[in-house]
């Protein structure tokens, strides 16, 4: 044997082996990738929740500084009523809390206005100085009209000039509602898990908004000693059933009879504002429809009516309480298991790599007994299987806990799905509710300056009142389920059909054909005057509605007009005896761009 024969001979005893090496340590730093990857696909998305929790509690504070805002808008109007209510004197009582509120107002407007300082990591939703400015500015001219006419003797002050000035209280509230509006959809753009405490905060506020409405469309007739008009007292009627129907939707968040304070402060709010609050209202408009007897001032009315608001404001900010208290706890834990996550994965990491570097130093001459296997890698064929022992167990946990996170997705979607369908569904019939119809009837194709024809049904029910107070309010519900049962009967499928709120539906039809319009209104109210309707101790009842008609067209610019106008024709039937249909001539084109809308009747 020579020695060429000695070195190929001797040559397959060394390539093994370092054909082994170089693969295993390529081995080790896939193995160390993979697992720093692995890492990353934990500790990113848990850092991810905690940066979402961290936002959510952020975006809670700011939504409630815009709640409390408004709410310090509407609370405003009852030192205004007072002021215009008595005898001009600049030192009394009324008009320093008036004073003290305004500042108050001013106050938080401009804390709003100033740019937030940033925060690493969060981003802040300014409110857009336009809206700002609208609110500032509507403000500046209500409080002049209140002055002006808080300056007047009653005796010589005329009606419209308060209506005027309450009307201009009303616009401010309104344009505040704007920001909310804008600032709700800013929260749920970018986090959809904040529908609920957002959408409850904001049916609240406007809870309260109506709350101080349903007096201030009244007073003015009560200060000035005159006989209520019947348009204030169809006002204040609508606004007390928005009242009862937004109250209805609020205590149907099953989540808010978990809190022993609000369950008690619910109760003080139906025994004390729904009771007593509504009372007064009620006895101020049977004093007030024949003649002006009022046994009390204005003064009095607001001094005994706002105490009954009080468990109003008390149960917003209890909820809303709750509600930044859910989002500190939800950014604690999102904290503490970012920490967890960051040191298990840190552990497992350093222990994998401990592991890996170990199976080189220590596993080698094992796995070079290993020659079978070594050669059915080098030719291609099918491998033996070969990891660390613990290894699969370890990824199988792993994996099993981004499906938790994965499942903890889906149902985050599925409950953001439910709760959008509960924001656009009235709880009692069914229908749609006023905002999801607000929703669909501003909606416009894109590069159209106007928007598409269409009409607009209002019904209201006659003597609905009369129904609840004889029957009970189980009936009254029942009234209601079937009359909503008939619409969706009689109506054609492409016909949309809402609860527009209280006793009071909606129906869009598609065109402008005014004519056909009118048919299916007279057809709706001949099918609800045949319709046989019972109490709850089946004793029959006579259902009928009155019916008001308009056509219009969709979008920002139309839709407000097109309401206003159906509005007025169905007062319009009211006045003329009920269970008639009237409508409304066509509206003119509107013009290009929304305009702001003009204030819900109440």
């Amino acid at each position: 044997m020579d020695a060429a024969d000695t070195a190929q001979d001797a040559s397959p005893a060394v390539s093994p082996e370092r054909s082994f090496n170089t693969r295993l340590s390529i081995h080790v730093a896939i193995a160390i990738l993979a697992t720093a990857l692995l890492a990353l696909t934990i500790v990113v998305p848990t850092f991810h929740e905690f940066e979402m929790a961290r936002q959510g509690l952020h975006d809670i504070q700011h939504f409630r500084r815009v709640l409390d805002i408004a709410t310090l808008v509407a609370a405003e109007r009852g030192p205004a009523n007072v002021v215009m209510s008595e005898t001009p004197a600049p030192d009394s009582a009324g008009t320093r809390r008036l004073a003290q509120l305004r500042s108050r107002v001013d106050a938080a407007l401009a804390a709003l206005a100033q740019p937030q300082p940033p925060r690493w990591g969060l981003h802040h939703h300014p409110v857009p100085p336009a809206l700002l400015e609208g609110v500032t500015q509507q403000l500046a001219r209500a409080r002049r009209q209140v002055d002006e006419a808080a300056a007047v003797p009653l005796a010589s002050l005329r009606p419209d000039e308060l209506d005027a000035a309450i009307q201009g209280m009303f616009e401010a509230s309104d344009k505040v509602q704007a920001i909310i509006a804008w600032q709700a959809n800013e929260i749920l753009h970018h986090d959809a898990s904040l529908a609920s405490p957002v959408l409850i905060g904001q049916m609240l506020n406007d809870f309260r908004d109506y709350g101080g409405r349903a007096a201030s469309q009244i007073m003015a007739p009560i200060a000035l000693g005159q006989r209520l008009p019947l348009k204030n007292i169809i006002e204040s009627r609508q606004t007390q059933g928005r009242l009862r129907a937004l109250w209805q939707v609020i205590g149907a968040h099953g989540g808010l009879h978990d809190n022993e304070t609000l369950a008690r402060t619910r109760e003080e709010i139906e025994r004390g504002y729904f009771g007593d609050g509504f009372a007064l209202i009620d006895r101020l408009i049977a004093e007030g429809r024949p003649g002006a007897r009022y046994t009390m001032s204005a003064t009095e009315f607001t001094e005994r009516y706002v105490p009954t608001m009080r468990p109003i404001e008390t149960y917003r900010s209890v909820f809303l309480d709750a509600a930044v208290k859910r989002s500190e706890h939800n950014r604690d834990a999102a904290l503490a298991t970012l920490a967890a996550v960051a040191v298990v994965t840190g552990a497992i990491f350093a222990i994998l790599v401990w592991l890996i570097l170990s199976v080189r130093a220590r596993v080698f001459r094992p796995l070079l007994h290993a020659h079978a296997a070594v050669l059915r890698l080098a030719e291609d064929r099918p491998a033996v299987p070969y990891g660390h022992p613990t290894a699969a167990g370890e990824v199988t946990g792993l994996f099993r806990a981004i499906e938790v996170l994965q499942g903890k997705l889906r149902e985050r979607a599925s409950m953001a799905n439910e709760l959008k369908s509960l924001a656009e569904t009235d709880g009692l019939t069914s229908l749609l509710n006023r905002r999801a119809l607000d929703g669909h009837a501003q909606a416009q194709r894109a590069g159209r300056g106007a928007g598409d024809p269409m009409c607009l049904i209002l019904l209201d029910i006659d003597h609905f009142k009369a129904v609840n107070d004889t029957h009970g309010h189980p009936t009254g519900d029942r009234v209601l389920i079937q009359v909503a049962r008939l619409l969706r009967t009689v109506l054609r499928s492409n016909d949309i059909v809402a609860r527009f709120g209280g006793e009071e539906f909606a129906v869009l039809v598609a065109g402008d054909d005014m004519a056909g319009t009118l048919v299916i209104a007279e057809k709706l109210r001949q099918a609800l005057e045949r319709e046989t309707f019972t109490s709850a101790e089946d004793t029959a009842l006579r259902v009928t509605a009155s019916f008001g008609v308009a056509c219009g067209y969709r979008g920002e610019a139309g839709w407000p007009q097109l309401v206003e106008r159906a509005d007025a024709a169905l007062y319009r039937a009211k006045a003329d005896g009920r269970n008639c249909v009237r409508s409304a001539p066509m509206a003119p084109v509107p013009q290009d761009g929304p305009v702001p809308a003009p204030p819900p009747p109440g």
